[in-house]
């Protein structure tokens, strides 16, 4: 099903566009839903990678935690 959508580019982006379009032969309506849905790709990528990032962290955070308890077993027992 596609949704209509009123859209306002700048005049620069606009005018490269259509001529692209008029270079590749492509309609503008396919042109636009490949462009967005590309970008959403990049866009769930930076945010997934973004997460892990910060799950990295957390999990980093962690370990030193474990670490530094056994550490402390340690000099117990010794």
């Amino acid at each position: 099903m596609m949704k209509t959508l009123s859209l306002k580019l700048d005049e620069m982006v606009y005018e490269e566009t259509e001529k692209l379009l008029e270079k590749i032969k492509k309609p503008r309506n396919r042109y636009i839903n490949e462009a967005l849905q590309y970008y959403n790709q990049i866009q769930k990528k930076k945010i997934i990678s973004e997460q892990l990032i910060i799950e990295s962290k957390l999990v980093s955070d962690e370990s030193m935690n474990v670490l530094n308890e056994f550490e402390k077993l340690e000099d117990y027992v010794s």
